[in-house]
């Protein structure tokens, strides 16, 4: 499981979600990456544990990292409350659904960067989003992807856009 990536996306802007997701194996480059991040905090982005409550943390071990630079409210918060709750729920719904086996649970390490839109309000659609882009992600990190798969992705090359292109 080293060195798995994935993406998702849940919700509906400014309440939704935008995960990326790196999974490593306890003792590997990637580990050490992942802890490296955690001892590298800068002005605004501050990576943090997710907990299912204090003091309990989330097995796989999973460090959150903001990619909306914080400073203000309710961001703030939302991001370390709503959306950090959803990340955690969304890690130990893979491991209920048997994406990640309990048994490998406390060999990896997960890091979760969260797009919180600075716009959102609704902390329990940012948690309920976070939850289900987490678990996707994490189902994305862990599927094989074919030939075939990657040849229908090329093919959609030239209708690709995202929400911030305003280009035609």
């Amino acid at each position: 499981m080293d060195g798995r990536i994935g993406e998702a996306w849940s919700g509906i802007v400014p309440d939704g979600s935008h995960i990326n997701l790196v999974m490593a194996r306890r003792g590997s480059p990637t580990a050490a990456s992942i802890v490296g991040a955690l001892a590298s905090p800068r002005p605004g982005h501050v990576p943090f544990l997710a907990v299912v409550e204090p003091g309990v943390l989330v097995r796989p071990i999973t460090l959150v990292v903001n990619k909306v630079t914080l400073g203000h409210e309710p961001l703030d918060s939302i991001t370390w409350g709503a959306a950090q709750l959803g990340i955690s729920q969304g890690v130990l719904d893979a491991v209920a659904d048997s994406l990640i086996d309990p048994a490998e649970a406390g060999a990896l390490v997960l890091l979760v960067a969260v797009w919180v839109d600075p716009g959102a309000t609704d902390e329990t659609a940012v948690r309920m989003a976070n939850r289900a882009a987490t678990r996707a992600a994490i189902e994305d990190a862990l599927t094989d992807r074919d030939a075939n798969y990657v040849r229908g992705v090329a093919g959609r090359r030239e209708h690709a856009n995202n929400g911030y292109y305003k280009g035609k």
